[in-house]
């Protein structure tokens, strides 16, 4: 469980099958964070609409999501399956560590979607929908900032891992931290983000011009979160903060300005499939970022992804076995998204 330990691990294919293994976990968080994420910021904005048209927008958030919502949670399932098949001993840790948090997130991603599937069938003025619409958004607004935190949580020292595996959280350090706030916050302007950029393909007339509003302003808080980020890494996130002031870090944090800047400009000049396209592009480098200056670590600073592999042959046979159940469900995705996707352009 420390940083020296773990087990040895035979190559594969030429292929260390802990990275190899890591880095299928990391495509499926960005798959989560693009997916579930714009899912989440479409209850946001739900939560958050106002003026004459806000019954319509709600309608049009509720035909954009409502029949793959659920489908995008497959991504932290597998996530979450992974991580207790081949690193069990971190899963242990986190589980110790996140017992409450993820109980939390657990009950705000029920909440959602019950509070979606009982007001479906309701008139807007009913009693139904009333009361169900702001469970709908707040859970959507509180379970990002949730997992904002964790993702703060695993980065800056705060959840400690001792001999025997006892383990020890600081909460000045994990929760309530000025880092782990901004970062919990920041996920949730991510996600408000991403949403309205993909409403504005969506939609259209006045309800595609509404969405680009909201697109533009949430960029600009998106930014200024990032912005104000940055200077609490050194201490929040040494880690993290190590990696990103060397100089191999430059092309990384270039070309994810560069895609926040033509995300923008896009949104701006109404061309709004670049803008989507640029949006995912800024999400997966954020991420990249993130598990290249988190590497090797699963939990820092005491596990490691080597130091909290299963002995066997665990991670070889997840590599092994990955491209069958991915010949399922790639293809079922496409043809849900492509089925009920295809009409609205």
């Amino acid at each position: 469980m420390t940083k020296g330990g773990g087990h040895a691990m035979e190559p594969w294919l030429g292929l260390d099958p802990v990275a190899g293994v890591a880095g299928v976990m990391l495509l499926a968080l960005m798959a989560y964070a693009v997916l579930g994420g714009a899912d989440f910021g479409g209850g946001i904005w739900d939560l958050l609409a106002t003026g004459p048209r806000r019954e319509q927008h709600r309608q049009a958030i509720a035909k954009a999501m409502g029949p793959v919502w659920e489908a995008n949670h497959v991504w932290l399932i597998f996530v979450i399956v992974i991580l207790f098949t081949v690193f069990p001993t971190g899963y242990r840790a986190l589980g110790i560590a996140f017992f409450g948090l993820f109980h939390l997130v657990l009950v705000g991603i029920v909440l959602r979607g019950a509070a979606f599937a009982f007001r479906a069938g309701a008139s807007v003025d009913s009693r139904q929908w009333r009361v169900w619409s702001p469970v709908f958004g707040g859970a959507s607004a509180v379970t990002p900032f949730l997992l904002g935190l964790a993702a703060a949580a695993v980065s800056g020292g705060g959840i400690r891992v001792g001999a025997g595996g006892v383990v020890q959280v600081d909460p000045g350090r994990t929760w309530f931290s000025p880092v782990s706030v901004m970062m919990g916050f920041l996920t949730v302007a991510m996600c408000a983000y991403l949403a309205a950029v993909f409403l504005t393909v969506e939609t259209r007339g006045d309800l595609q011009e509404d969405f680009r509003r909201r697109a533009l302003g949430s960029g600009v808080v998106l930014a200024l979160l990032a912005a104000a980020l940055l200077p609490l890494l050194p201490t929040g996130m040494p880690q993290l903060w190590a990696h990103f002031s060397q100089p191999r870090a430059g092309p990384l944090l270039l070309a994810g300005a560069a895609l926040a800047v033509l995300s923008a400009a896009a949104i701006y000049t109404r061309r709004y499939l670049v803008a989507r396209v640029s949006a995912v592009g800024q999400v997966i480098l954020l991420l990249t970022g993130w598990a290249l200056g988190q590497w090797p670590y699963l939990i820092y600073p005491d596990v490691t992804f080597h130091g909290a592999a299963a002995s066997g042959p665990s991670a070889r046979f997840v590599l092994q076995t990955l491209p069958f159940g991915l010949l399922v469900l790639l293809p079922s995705l496409w043809l849900l998204f492509r089925v009920f996707k295809t009409a609205v352009r």
